[in-house]
């Protein structure tokens, strides 16, 4: 039954794993794209490098556990090879791909979860929010999730910063966030929404996953806070994403008191069917419930949530419709690259621009 579920690897295999490319073929004596090819792989292998010696800190004697899927196993395959560099106690899971974020993986995958000091899931959905997550959490696994991850963003993306230099300006933030609840966005139009959010500022998401216990996304790099529902009054513009998809003509959010009256968006806007789905005839249920900016300088808008709420200057929200008898939660993240930002009397961010 194992073997059907998933295909395991481990570092006492016999053959390295080869990446592997569409050379078919004139590519194949073509002698720039091999080279382009061979420049891109390195960078790839320093990005893994990076995940595996920086963000995790993996040692010797510690047990990795790498999680992946078809629509990942190329990124999988490096973080594998990158991780038998350290430590010899390591296994690579080719799990089947679920079919949307919190779906739990295969029960023997999230029996191995439990047993690691370090995990690592490159799938195409997220696992953080899983019961196999959690229990993996609390039996002290160092876990990071890395959704949707692609080979551009191991490249030239959100993986390429420095991390230790990204940690340090995320702390340096505490000193101007924890005077500040009150929170305006306003748009080019002169649009406003304010809200208050509850609790502290999270200045966790850097990129340092190096404690017991600890749950981080990579690529890394955002501050965000969970948000009193109601009160969240005024108009969202979303102009960069919505839910992983690019948006061509913006769309907007009317709230009132914690309560989303409308959504406004184009007639041939190609998200009609994502939005559609995700109001289900249910609007008044959705909760804007978490707010945030990226402070990643190599990130850039890429059509991947993972990687654009981390882009510096942008900021997004998180709706969520909560789980019925019938349906599970749904949770759809916005990104705004354009927007104003104030934390009380003080701008944050100005045109999408980060300020100090």
């Amino acid at each position: 039954m194992t073997g059907e579920l998933f295909r395991i690897r481990t570092r006492f295999e016999e053959q390295p794993l080869p990446f592997k490319h569409d050379t078919m073929g004139a590519a194949d004596d073509d002698v720039d794209s091999l080279a382009a090819q061979s420049v891109e792989d390195e960078k790839i292998r320093t990005s893994a490098k990076t995940v595996i010696e920086t963000c995790m800190q993996l040692r010797g004697h510690e047990n990795l556990l790498i999680i992946t899927d078809p629509n990942t196993a190329e990124i999988g395959q490096a973080l594998y090879e990158a991780g038998s560099q350290v430590s010899d106690r390591v296994l690579m899971v080719m799990m089947p791909s679920t079919h949307r974020h919190g779906q739990e993986p295969p029960a023997p995958v999230a029996d191995l979860m439990r047993r690691q000091h370090v995990v690592l899931a490159a799938t195409r959905y997220s696992l953080t929010h899983t019961r196999a997550r959690l229990v993996s959490s609390k039996d002290g696994a160092r876990i990071a999730t890395m959704p949707g991850v692609t080979r551009s963003m191991f490249i030239e993306g959100g993986m390429t910063a420095d991390f230790d230099a990204l940690q340090s300006h995320i702390a340096s933030m505490a000193r101007v966030l924890r005077k500040h609840r009150n929170v305006t966005i306003s748009n080019q139009d002169g649009e406003l929404l304010e809200l208050t959010i509850a609790g502290r500022w999270n200045l966790e998401d850097n990129g340092i996953c190096n404690r017991p216990g600890q749950v981080t996304n990579l690529p890394a790099g955002k501050i965000f806070a969970e948000v009193k529902p109601e009160s969240v009054s005024g108009v969202i513009k979303i102009n960069g994403t919505w839910d992983s998809a690019s948006v061509n003509e913006p769309i907007r959010i009317i709230v009132d008191e914690g309560r989303v009256v409308d959504i406004q968006r184009s007639d041939e806007t190609p998200l009609n069917e994502q939005i559609i789905e995700f109001i289900d005839e249910r609007m008044e249920t959705i909760k804007i419930v978490e707010f945030g900016f990226g402070m990643n300088p190599k990130a850039r808008i890429s059509g991947s949530a993972l990687e654009d709420e981390k882009v510096l200057g942008s900021c997004y929200f998180v709706l969520q419709q909560p789980a019925t008898r019938r349906t599970h939660e749904i949770r759809a993240t916005a990104i705004l690259t354009d927007a104003n930002v104030m934390l009380g009397d003080s701008t944050l961010i100005e045109n999408g621009q980060f300020k100090e």
